[in-house]
């Protein structure tokens, strides 16, 4: 039986949804710039993970999933110094970008075949 957690689930995760639009010639660098920023984000006490993404439709296009623990702690990350250092490593690359913060309402978790 599929399990199911509806609502926003309890203790998060606080979800952050960011579209980056980078410059295509300059993709591979701003991977490596953002692994190195993510491994400095993944050591925030609230960070629950993240991952980047890179569209297979659309040259230049990216999108970072990124978990935490609630909205206050996230926001009072985002308007740190050490963020704002983040952000200014990485707007060379950039063309646009956008940024969604959301909360969980369903989860669905794999269903283990049956034997």
């Amino acid at each position: 039986m599929m399990q199911s957690q509806s609502g926003p689930t309890p203790g998060g995760p606080f979800r952050v949804i960011l579209r980056m639009e980078v410059f295509p010639e300059m993709a591979a660098d701003f991977e490596k710039v953002w692994l190195s920023i993510g491994e400095g984000i993944a050591h925030e006490p609230a960070n629950r993970g993240q991952v980047l993404v890179r569209s297979t439709q659309e040259e230049g296009l990216y999108f970072v999933f990124t978990d935490w623990s609630d909205e206050q702690e996230f926001r009072d990350f985002e308007l740190s110094h050490r963020h704002t250092l983040n952000r200014q490593r990485l707007k060379p690359f950039r063309r646009s970008g956008a940024m969604d913060v959301t909360e969980v309402v369903h989860r669905l978790d794999r269903v283990p075949a049956a034997s």
